[in-house]
């Protein structure tokens, strides 16, 4: 079970950057510039993303209770 919400929490995570950088692109096709709202929410998403897909890596399994 547990194994599976670490994966769940590793998809999120890179779904997360995903969705991020394309607010950011189609913001900015868009005629959105630096501090548009698009590209500010993206980039935060992007970065919560990159930082859950960093915490679930540097946590370690724990030993069998």
């Amino acid at each position: 079970m547990e194994r599976a919400y670490r994966q769940s929490t590793r998809v999120l995570g890179a779904l997360l950057i995903v969705v991020g950088l394309l607010t950011v692109v189609v913001t900015i096709a868009r005629g959105g510039g630096p501090l548009a709202l698009g590209v500010v929410l993206g980039a935060m998403l992007a970065a919560i993303g990159a930082g859950r897909l960093a915490l679930s890596r540097r946590t370690t399994e724990r030993p069998p209770a």
